[in-house]
């Protein structure tokens, strides 16, 4: 197992994206996306940034705020979220169990100044703890660096190769090493990996975009269908809208009404006008 986290450059194709995942359950791709992007996304969100409370307990942290429903508040931000690399990376570890995957939750997470490391974890636990087999990802995450992200300001704390350990295990964060990355870079881990947000030891606050990702034939973290409500993912791009959940899940999952494709409901079509919710017959 290596202690260093595997990079490649924005160049990279998505087969060494897979390797490294595969191998590592980890991969930062740097600067992947330019300044100006993560600027703009920013700017969107900042009046929902200044808004958000902080965290009510020790793991989602006293100094740590987790802004959500950013396809709805960020119109660039669907560009992160669908971008071709992550695409083709989720099609490959993913792709393995389902015919299809969704977005899982899309959140800023801001570190303020002072805040301790975070307790190491696998997001896959969010699942009621449910055991998966050990190599069957059912998740993949994306942690995109709204500005640099250094060990001193809480930088992603990652166990490469841990993907591959058993459950329910509770490493020490000296065990981990942070996932360093400038501006517009992302990290890519995968939902069995033990990771947790690092201690900001600096002055100013380390924001990053987290992107989820997970089987369509499972819950997701946030509620898309709140977050992205079908007025708000009407004027998405269809694909993103698909993304966001409104699409069949497997052949008989996630229809409405008379086995009807929820994106259907989207764009306002309807066989016979609008569903009704009379019980009668």
């Amino acid at each position: 197992m290596t202690t260093e986290v595997p990079r490649v450059g924005a160049d990279a194709n998505v087969d060494e994206v897979e390797a490294a995942l595969r191998a590592s359950g980890c991969v930062v791709v740097e600067r992947l996306v330019d300044d100006d992007t993560m600027d703009r996304i920013e700017r969107d969100l900042e009046p929902f940034l200044d808004a958000t409370p902080a965290g009510g307990d020790e793991f989602t942290g006293f100094n740590t705020r987790r802004t959500g429903s950013l396809l709805a508040r960020s119109r660039d931000f669907g560009f992160l979220a669908a971008h071709p690399t992550v695409l083709g990376a989720l099609d490959r570890v993913l792709g393995d169990h389902a015919t299809s995957y969704q977005l899982h939750l899309t959140q800023v997470i801001e570190i303020g100044p002072g805040e301790p490391s975070q307790y190491v974890h696998r997001d896959q636990w969010a699942f009621d703890f449910f055991p998966f087999p050990a190599g069957f990802e059912v998740e993949c995450h994306t942690m995109w660096a709204m500005n640099d992200f250094t060990e001193e300001n809480g930088a992603t704390r990652v166990i490469p190769g841990s993907h591959c350990w058993e459950d329910k295990l509770r490493p020490t964060v000296d065990q981990t090493v942070p996932a360093e990355m400038p501006k517009g870079s992302v990290l890519f881990y995968l939902g069995s990996l033990y990771h947790g947000g690092g201690a900001n030891r600096s002055t100013s606050a380390r924001r990053g975009v987290n992107v989820g990702y997970t089987l369509s034939w499972l819950r997701q973290e946030e509620n898309q269908y709140l977050a992205c409500p079908p007025e708000v993912a009407r004027e998405l791009p269809e694909d993103l809208a698909r993304l966001a959940g409104y699409r069949r899940g497997a052949y008989a999952l996630g229809y409405y009404g008379d086995l009807r494709d929820p994106y259907d409901a989207v764009r306002g079509q309807h066989a016979d006008g609008p569903p009704s919710f009379s019980t009668a017959p």
